[in-house]
């Protein structure tokens, strides 16, 4: 079982650091699936991810208090209204799907906006 949470965690590191560099594909969601299996596997690589001077501070935070930092929580918040937007205009979609896909992203909206900004210090 160990392997397989290094195999999964190597697999989510890789696609958070691939995310850093490509605009729709989040960093952060794989990088926090990725250090719950170094914990499993590797508290090596799960200190490595932690203490990385780049990747290492969203996860602390959301490890330490569920916080998001306020530059993220807008930029996610931007992403997710554009996201409709995109879907909306490209899609045209029922207005059953509209709501269905407008009620998703809006919970994702709101569990984003309710999360507490990391604490100085």
């Amino acid at each position: 079982m160990r392997s397989l949470y290094m195999a999964a965690g190597l697999l989510m590191t890789a696609l958070g650091i691939i995310g850093a560099f490509l605009p729709l594909l989040p960093t952060t969601p794989f990088l926090l699936v990725a250090v719950w299996c170094f914990s499993r596997s590797s508290p090596r690589l799960e200190q490595w991810l932690l203490d990385h001077p780049t990747l290492g501070p969203p996860l602390t935070n959301w490890r330490r208090e569920g916080a998001i930092a306020g530059r993220a929580k807008a930029i996610a918040i931007c992403l997710i209204a554009a996201s409709y937007a995109f879907f909306w205009y490209r899609t045209d979609p029922s207005p059953v799907l509209a709501v269905s896909i407008g009620l998703i992203l809006s919970a994702s909206a709101l569990f984003i906006l309710t999360r507490p900004l990391p604490k100085k210090g």
